[in-house]
């Protein structure tokens, strides 16, 4: 947060809105991970209305979909997905870079707005996209959200679930992605409750929780603790 405070002063000084609109962006991102979303959606408006006034569609795309992302996590479904629809379809014909981590923030918009059919499509073209460009930390993220889904299925084909969330565990790991590390444990751990393995859930909620903690990763550790606290 400090050096994102710096650059944005060091942009801002020298007039290069840009550089401003960029770093704002970089900041929300931040604070989406840390679980902040309030202060993840004043900092991603300021930088799209700012980017607004930049000749640079890729970088609007860029952070209209971060901030649909911060929507959807706040709630918002309804603007979180036109926004996300929007950055998906603009940014499509104009730039390959980060066009699967696009569309794994609108598969997992549709999920939590209970669209599984959609977010199942979206997540597997993102991992194909993922995969396409040789983007292994989203493809990493993109196996976490197919465990999500999968979790989510009715029935519930708890092999499929497990299957994706280790994979997406694995890799994270080999590429030192702790806050996904720590998410894969959480997914895993609720899993395991909602099939009836306390043991099991109780190992990687615990696990989940200690690494959220020591990264303070706000409401995504509050979540967690709540999952753990389930188990008694």
């Amino acid at each position: 947060v400090a050096r994102c405070t710096e650059a944005i002063q060091i942009a801002e000084a020298v007039g290069h809105p840009f550089s401003v609109s960029v770093t704002y962006r970089g900041l929300g991102r931040l604070h989406l991970g840390r679980g902040d979303f309030h202060q993840a959606t004043l900092a991603l408006e300021h930088a799209r209305e700012i980017c607004q006034g930049v000749d640079s569609p890729a970088l609007f795309h860029t952070v209209s979909s971060t901030l649909g992302y911060a929507y959807a996590l706040s709630g918002r479904s309804t603007e979180a997905i036109l926004l996300l629809e929007e950055a998906v379809e603009g940014s499509h014909v104009m730039v390959n870079e980060g066009q699967s981590l696009r569309t794994i923030w609108l598969s997992e918009a549709y999920l939590l707005a209970g669209r599984e059919a959609d977010a199942r499509a979206a997540a597997q073209r993102a991992l194909g996209l993922a995969r396409q460009h040789k983007e292994r930390g989203h493809e990493a993220y993109t196996l976490r959200l197919l465990g999500e889904i999968a979790a989510r299925e009715d029935p519930l084909d708890i092999g499929k679930a497990e299957n994706h969330y280790r994979q997406a565990l694995a890799l994270a790991e080999e590429l030192g992605m702790r806050p996904l590390l720590a998410h894969c444990h959480v997914g895993l751990g609720k899993l395991y409750r909602h099939n009836g393995d306390p043991q099991q859930a109780k190992m990687h909620l615990t696990k989940g929780v200690a690494m959220m903690r020591e990264m303070e990763m706000g409401s995504w550790l509050e979540r967690a603790e709540a999952e753990l606290k389930e188990l008694g």
